[in-house]
């Protein structure tokens, strides 16, 4: 690390441009910290994706609960199209563009400055946190016909904890090992709504799946469970720093995990309304199980509980990989504190992981309808920040080198950005006024805590520096630019 120049502090983050050499990360006498850890590979990068967007079919009950059958089928293979395709295309160009850790942040950085990537930071990390605390809520509400005691009290407490700090462990141990563990945690998972299919295929009625009641559809919910489980295809940005020759690898993994996560819904969700009898009340969470036991019997209902339990083990590593991830390339960036750049000897951020931590266990008292609106809404600010930062960056710099390229033009590009902000429009305006209340309170906590992270640089109460391996985009793009006008 060395001591950021205090000039350049104040400067926005610029992106460069190249005429014909792509972009990198580390110099020629980069340290030897960062070739000590191997990086991840493209298997264990699709089932991070995965489990970061997805992680199965559990918690998408709600949909048939909110719409029925027919719109919770439409729903899962329509909003691909409309949110998810165009998030996962936005990742792939933005982060072969810039490969390190940090992901959206230098992204955002790079378009609107500095000070807007810091807010692009603060609300996608807290989204982050607040939906990591889900997924102890789901693990045990799926235990909890097995082990009463979970439901509440004393014993769901320890539960919590104990799985929080197990699961913080395995972070602690390396990203490769993550990636790895996801890879069997994923096929465990996905693998029982596989049996479950063959076993339904005599019990299947087709008409079952078209039957819609417009006029008793509760459109928040249906809107924000979509929303919730289609999303965060950016996270894997933040580790793009961590991955065996991002150029090639993350827009291939970002395709393969599209697939897997689309049918990963669709297909258990053509199943379980088409081979039992509807009844929407029953659709909550965990009902898969129980469509499980009563289609192949209680060892089938056991795995699919298990298969919870360790999906939501998965989705955990891999949205806390992201955002602690995320904080160490925003402390190599110069906007937090150097202890937040600080790596383990397993290469991985200790003090991110250990903030990441203490986030989810202040937010797992929530329940879970309260942390999807919750999370949803500031996932959506960050997002509308995106789309800026992208639509930005193809306006003024079209010829800066991006190893992974949408075929489109800048008004394509433009084109592709309308219908998934209005989408997050219509989440912003469904959310209640509780939501919405802490919400904005977490907004303007960042927009505050940015100028009182400066004047703590500026007293030298806290020490920020800017990592010797990364590029400085504001000199050369200043370089490049005077270049191309003489």
């Amino acid at each position: 690390m060395k001591q950021r120049n205090l000039t350049n502090q104040q400067t926005s983050v610029q992106m460069r441009e190249y005429s014909n050499a792509e972009y990198v990360g580390l110099e020629d006498d980069a340290s030897p910290k960062y070739d000590n850890f191997k990086k991840v590979s493209i298997i264990p990068l699709v089932f991070l994706i995965f489990y970061e967007v997805s992680g199965g079919p559990f918690g998408v009950e709600d949909t048939v609960q909110a719409a029925g059958p027919l719109l919770a089928l439409l729903g899962f293979l329509l909003f691909p199209f409309i949110w998810s395709i165009p998030e996962a295309l936005i990742t792939a160009e933005m982060g072969t563009m810039f490969p390190e850790n940090g992901g959206y942040v230098v992204w955002v950085s790079s378009a609107l400055g500095p000070y807007w990537g810091f807010q692009q930071g603060w609300m996608k990390w807290l989204s982050g946190v607040i939906d990591n605390a889900l997924y102890p809520v789901l693990f045990l509400d799926y235990l909890k016909s097995a082990i009463p005691g979970l439901e509440g009290g004393l014993p769901r407490i320890i539960a919590v904890l104990a799985l929080t700090l197990a699961l913080t462990y395995m972070n602690y141990r390396g990203l490769t090992i993550v990636g790895w563990v996801a890879v069997l945690l994923g096929v465990f998972s996905i693998l029982p709504f596989v049996v479950m299919g063959l076993v339904a295929i005599p019990e299947l009625e087709p008409s079952r799946w078209f039957v819609i009641d417009l006029h008793n559809v509760n459109w928040g919910l249906y809107l924000n469970t979509l929303f919730w489980n289609l999303n965060y295809w950016d996270s894997i940005s933040t580790l793009a720093g961590e991955v065996e020759n991002p150029n090639k690898t993350l827009p291939k993994a970002l395709f393969y995990a599209l697939i897997l996560v689309v049918l990963g819904y669709f297909v258990p969700l053509l199943v379980g309304t088409g081979a039992i009898p509807l009844d929407r009340e029953m659709w909550v969470d965990g009902y898969f199980a129980d469509i499980a036991k009563i289609l192949g019997g209680i060892w089938l209902r056991s795995w699919i509980q298990g298969a919870s339990a360790l999906s939501n083990m998965g989705m955990f590593v891999a949205e806390m990989s992201s955002d602690s991830f995320q904080l160490l390339g925003m402390a190599e960036r110069g906007m937090l504190p150097d202890f937040f750049a600080k790596r383990s000897r397993y290469g991985t951020p200790l003090t991110g992981i250990l903030f990441s931590a203490s986030g989810v266990i202040l937010l797992s008292w929530l329940s879970f309808q309260e942390i999807v609106a919750a999370e949803n809404f500031l996932y959506c600010f960050g997002m509308i920040m995106e789309f800026i930062a992208f639509v930005k960056l193809r306006m003024r710099y079209p010829a800066a080198s991006r190893p992974y390229m949408i075929p489109v033009g800048t008004t394509g590009a433009i084109l592709m950005c309308i219908p998934p902000t209005l989408l997050i429009c219509v989440v912003l305006a469904l959310a209640s006024f509780k939501v919405m209340v802490i919400s904005l309170l977490a907004v303007m906590i960042g927009l505050v805590m940015q100028p009182c992270l400066h004047y703590a640089e500026k007293k030298r109460w806290l020490r920020f520096s800017m990592s010797s391996d990364l590029p400085d985009f504001h000199s050369a793009y200043h370089g490049d630019t005077e270049s191309g006008k003489q």
